[in-house]
């Protein structure tokens, strides 16, 4: 059979145009007020998959308020809030935040110490505080010794987690985050009250964490510049509730956008490891 000498001049088919995939978050024009003054915004924040945030800014700024209104836990005064390719408002939450995991040490009062780090993590994925009357499987069990080991605590897993440190707890709590495989992980100020030691540990712990494909998206609040593992590439600055500065870490976090984010003349510097730290700058004046 002869071919069609029309066919090889027909231009190819034009290839129907993908559509973008939608944001892990997206929040725009968000407000929120409190008894009659407003703590947050109105800002516009978006993250998209892959993208590793840190939430950088002074006590009193908004960091908690804005990751409350990024995970589903607050709705805002104002503004639209999206998050997973859901509208906060049309959508039943409490399936939303099946989908988010939230590691904070507001919620170690919660948890029984007399548990052990095995069966708190297995417990989450029936977002539960203890083992109570679900049904494990061995299944379960595997993933959350795998979850310990990811964040250097498998060693303790049979111990009481009323025995553990600060810093192993923290470490913990995030696995326990972990559990139920989320899309997006919110991790409210984990580095706070850890001693120096602790500290390092937890920030090597999250810097495997970010390099790895899940969870999709992962934001961590700090006021420490000192707190950010290297492999997370994007900052939010924020001050009195309002944006100061939002990119890549390497072009958004200068010490002019510190100081205009907490007050005072800073410094910042780049250690060979990635590592940043800030200092006050005696050059200028207060």
């Amino acid at each position: 059979m002869s071919a069609d000498p029309i066919a090889h001049d027909r231009e190819p088919p034009t290839p129907e145009p993908r559509p973008e995939p939608a944001p892990v978050v997206a929040l725009r024009g968000v407000a929120v007020r409190r008894s009659g003054r407003q703590i947050l915004g109105p800002l516009d924040w978006t993250i998209l998959a892959g993208e590793r945030w840190v939430v950088l800014g002074p006590n009193g700024s908004g960091k908690t308020t804005l990751l409350a209104v990024a995970g589903g836990w607050l709705a805002p005064t104002a503004g639209s809030v999206e998050i997973l390719g859901e509208r906060l408002g049309r959508v039943d939450v409490r399936e939303l935040r099946r989908r988010i995991g939230h590691a904070s040490p507001a919620l170690e009062p919660l948890l029984d110490g007399r548990l052990t780090p095995l069966e708190l993590v297995v417990t989450a994925r029936a977002a539960a505080f203890g083992p109570w009357w679900h049904a494990w499987t061995e299944a379960d069990r595997d993933r959350a010794r795998s979850l310990l080991a990811r964040l250097g605590v498998d060693h303790l897993a049979e111990r009481p987690f009323g025995t553990l440190s600060t810093g192993e707890r923290q470490r913990v709590l995030i696995a326990r985050a972990l559990m139920p495989e989320p899309e997006l992980l919110l991790l409210d100020e984990p580095a706070a009250g850890l001693d120096l030691g602790a500290r390092e540990e937890l920030v090597a712990a999250l810097d495997r964490l970010a390099s790895d494909g899940a969870p999709t998206a992962i934001i961590l609040v700090t006021h420490h510049v000192e707190e950010i593992p290297p492999s997370f590439d994007r900052v939010v600055l924020l001050r009195a509730g309002r944006i100061v500065g939002a990119g890549p870490v390497g072009t958004t976090l200068s010490g002019a956008m510190l100081s205009a984010a907490f007050g005072v003349p800073l410094t910042l510097e780049l250690a060979a490891d990635g590592r940043l730290h800030a200092r006050r700058d005696g050059r200028r004046g207060s």
